[in-house]
Formats: structure tokens, sequence, C-alpha cells
């Protein structure tokens, strides 16, 4: 059994390193003191929640990156899937393949019994510290989808 602990506001966000697009590696630790990152997992590609999770996550994009911060989708998929559901939903920011779910269980949100993250947003600073998180207690409930007005929110205050 893996034992997980959700990173508390402060501490040092977990590491990793992850594929995206096109086979290319991604980490969070290349962003420490030029970017803030905003990490948003989400359970599986081309679900009915997350197939409304994520383009709401885009309609928001502009204004993250007028925030200085870079945003990526997490999830369990291959790399490959990722980037056939990002170009079905018209997304621009990296949909990124925890395929060994290290970065699930590292953020605390791993659902082993089930093979999938849970779905979660975390905003960490240049820092590379965690500013801001919001987890979803029901996946399935659109009303719990961590909110991108929050997130932004937490950008501008830090």
């Amino acid at each position: 059994m893996v034992t997980q602990t959700v990173p508390e506001i402060g501490q040092q966000a977990p590491d990793f390193r992850l594929k995206g697009p096109g086979g290319a590696f991604y980490t969070l630790s290349e962003h420490v003191g030029q970017n803030a990152v905003v990490l948003v997992f989400y359970p599986l590609a081309f679900s009915t929640t997350c197939s409304h999770q994520l383009p709401e996550l885009q309609k928001h994009i502009a204004a993250f990156e007028q925030a200085g911060a870079v945003v990526y989708g997490i999830s369990v998929d291959s790399h490959h899937a990722n980037a056939a559901f990002a170009r079905s939903l018209g997304l621009t920011f990296p949909l990124l393949s925890d395929w060994k779910h290290e970065a699930s269980a590292a953020y605390g949100v791993l659902l082993p019994e089930a093979g999938y993250s849970g779905r979660a947003t975390f905003v960490v600073g240049k820092d590379g510290k965690l500013v801001w998180r919001e987890i979803s207690e029901n996946m399935s409930d659109r009303e719990q989808i961590p909110s991108p007005e929050r997130a932004l929110a937490s950008l501008a205050s830090h």
C-alpha cells in the first residue's frame, strides 16, 4: 500500500518528470525561479467530467499566462492518449502522463484501488512552494471541479 500525504501550503512542491506532447519530458524544477505552475490532476482522458473540466480551464489560459503561470494537466493516461485528448478538446496547454502514478502519489491524490488520480488543482509559486490547492471530494460532481478562478486568485495574491 502506498502511503500518501497531500503537501501543505508553504511546503516545497514535489518535483516530477513526466512525458508530455511528442514524448518530451517536463519537470516542475525547470520552472523554479521563473514561473508559477498550475498542476491540474484529472482522472482519465475522454471521460465525461474531464471533458468538461479541461475546456473550462482552457478558457482561462490567457489569464494564467498573463499572471506568469504555466499550466499542466496530469493524468495516468499515456502521453499518446493525452495528445489525442488535447487535440479533441482544442487545448493549448500540455497534458502530461503520470503513467507510473508517481506524481499522483507525491501529491496525495492517487486512488490506488482505481488506478488513477482524483480531481485536484495545485498552484506552485515561482519559489517551488505550494501556494494553493483544491481537491474534489466527489470526482463525478461537476460542481466540485476545482475552480480556475480561485487558482487565478491565488496567483494574484502571491
